[in-house]
């Protein structure tokens, strides 16, 4: 990758070869990917972008399969970017190998990325919405987005994608609490998966239940019962999906759920750097004053140095945070 050139990628990938999506993804998750996306956010905002996310062992591998082989039967091209939990160690993932996504592996009109979430919050990893941008740009019709799990700090993916699908599994009390935790808000389409369980019926009862106690002011959740193994549902929750989406067409909600793609994106972005330049200052920061006084010493250094950053010179050390910072 370090011989390879930003021009010769580019080639590829405007060529249609996998391998240059593949390298322009690579290239963002080790965080040169900036020029890559100036040059080709241009071709961007055509995709069909699907956020999947839900409790550990729900199915939500099987369901992305069983939409990716619905999509290909409708001939689209499709996008999978599966964000799995990474390793304390290597920081890579550890279920990149997708065993449930091995029937698409050979198809060529089917990119399976694995991203490593490397801690990052909101259940996504901090490229995942380059390579979401990437797949739009290389012209993929869907872009199918499946999460590490689910909790109160995993809903950013409602803010990624046009259209978030919630997956729950009967009989599992967990799957109450966190609808309860405020993932009920984030889901366009709830998904009753294992349909075949005895308490899939129950499950249902007890989700239009709790959407009952809410105000909805525009599009209300679907709710769609699915056995991802046989298929079972399918292609009802792809009429779900496609609903949705004529919906944000019809009453151009689309503009503004690509504006909080966008904002989610530029919000990460900023927030990655200011914590590599935090992580710098605060081998600064002494511990002889309380950490708010630290916490505002530091701020106003980030502003005196933004203040100074026209005058081209080294940013001066305010008076007022000597005491706090050596």
């Amino acid at each position: 990758m370090a011989t390879l050139g930003i021009d010769a990628l580019l080639r590829d990938f405007n060529d249609g070869r996998p391998r240059g999506l593949a390298r322009a993804i690579s290239w963002s998750e080790s965080g040169r990917g900036a020029e890559l996306v100036r040059r080709l956010y241009p071709r961007t905002g055509r995709a069909m972008t699907i956020g999947l996310t839900g409790p550990p062992g729900v199915g939500k591998s099987t369901l992305s399969s069983a939409l990716v082989r619905k999509a290909r039967s409708l001939g689209k091209t499709v996008g999978v970017i599966s964000v799995d939990p990474s390793s304390p160690f290597s920081h890579g993932a550890l279920l990149g190998d997708r065993i449930r996504l091995t029937e698409h592996f050979v198809d060529p009109d089917v990119f399976i990325r694995s991203m490593a979430s490397r801690g990052h919050l909101g259940g996504l990893a901090g490229a995942t919405a380059d390579a979401v941008l990437l797949m739009d740009a290389f012209g993929l019709d869907v872009v199918l987005i499946e999460t590490v799990g689910v909790g109160q700090s995993e809903i950013e993916i409602a803010e990624l994608a046009q259209t978030t699908l919630v997956a729950l599994q009967p009989g599992s009390g967990d799957s109450i609490q966190v609808i309860k935790a405020g993932i009920m808000e984030i889901a366009d389409i709830f998904v009753v998966n294992k349909a075949d369980h005895p308490m899939a019926n129950q499950m249902r009862r007890e989700i239009r239940g709790m959407m009952e106690m809410l105000q909805f002011t525009g599009w209300v959740p679907e709710l769609v019962t699915t056995q991802a193994l046989s298929g079972e549902g399918i292609d009802d929750l792809w009429k779900a999906i496609e609903a949705h989406v004529v919906y944000l067409n019809e009453t151009g909600e689309i503009e503004e759920k690509r504006r909080e793609a966008f904002t989610h994106q530029v919000r990460q972005l900023a927030m990655g750097r200011l914590q590599k330049r935090l992580q710098h200052e605060l081998h600064d920061v002494r511990i002889d004053i309380d950490p708010y006084a630290a916490a505002d010493a530091l701020l106003t250094r980030f502003s005196a140095s933004e203040d100074t950053a026209d005058a081209d010179e080294p940013p001066a050390r305010p008076r007022a945070i000597v005491k706090g910072l050596t």
